[in-house]
């Protein structure tokens, strides 16, 4: 029943964007739209995840093989040391790279001030600026972005733990007095898989036989 819901709102969140892009195309009227590295960076990085299929059925504004060279050019190349080092301090480690952006993602309503508390409790220090252009590079968005376009998947990875999915079915009992029916509404912890009864309230009226 849950699975069937997501699937239905994950297809209605997808027409909805199919449309809204057919729109921008309409406004823009033959116009090439343009783009700063970053937001081709974005876009980039989440079209890495889709196949060329998937990606001409969306209509995007730019051609899947203009994404392809956008990620080989913002993305592939984001940690290439054949880069001229630019002054100033050198880079963080990969694995310090690594946790703030999973931090990030995990937590979407973590700002750039929060994800440096935390990571200066799990014992690195960074600062906020280091946070920002950390995420910037990764192409993820401030905080209150990241709630907006929070995926329904990473809602529930995120919440899955406090999630119940509710059902109920009806059963026949045979009694001294004939066939009595009873509704039985059961609850399921998604995370641990874990069934319970929540209530069994019996129908008013006997069953005809």
């Amino acid at each position: 029943m849950l699975a069937g819901w997501i699937s239905r709102h994950q297809q209605a969140v997808i027409a909805y964007q199919k449309e809204e892009i057919r729109v921008l195309r309409e406004m823009l009227g033959g116009k090439r739209p343009r783009f700063t590295d970053q937001q081709r960076r974005r876009l980039a990085l989440r079209a890495r995840a889709l196949s060329r299929f998937t990606l001409k059925d969306l209509g995007p504004l730019v051609t899947p093989d203009t994404l392809c060279r956008w990620f080989r050019k913002y993305a592939g190349s984001k940690y290439d040391s054949s880069e001229q080092r630019r002054p100033g301090r050198p880079p963080k480690p990969q694995h310090i790279r690594d946790l703030v952006v999973r931090l990030a993602k995990e937590n979407t309503g973590w700002g750039y001030t929060k994800l440096r508390d935390v990571m200066f409790t799990l014992g690195h220090k960074i600062g906020r600026t280091t946070v920002r252009r950390i995420l910037a590079e990764d192409g993820i968005e401030p905080a209150p972005e990241r709630r907006k376009h929070m995926p329904w998947a990473t809602f529930l990875k995120a919440h899955w733990g406090a999630i119940a999915a509710m059902d109920f079915f009806k059963v026949e009992v045979m009694t001294l007095i004939g066939p009595v029916r009873y509704s039985v509404l059961v609850v399921m912890d998604l995370k641990t898989r874990h069934v319970e009864v929540a209530g069994i309230v019996r129908e008013e009226g006997r069953i005809q036989a």
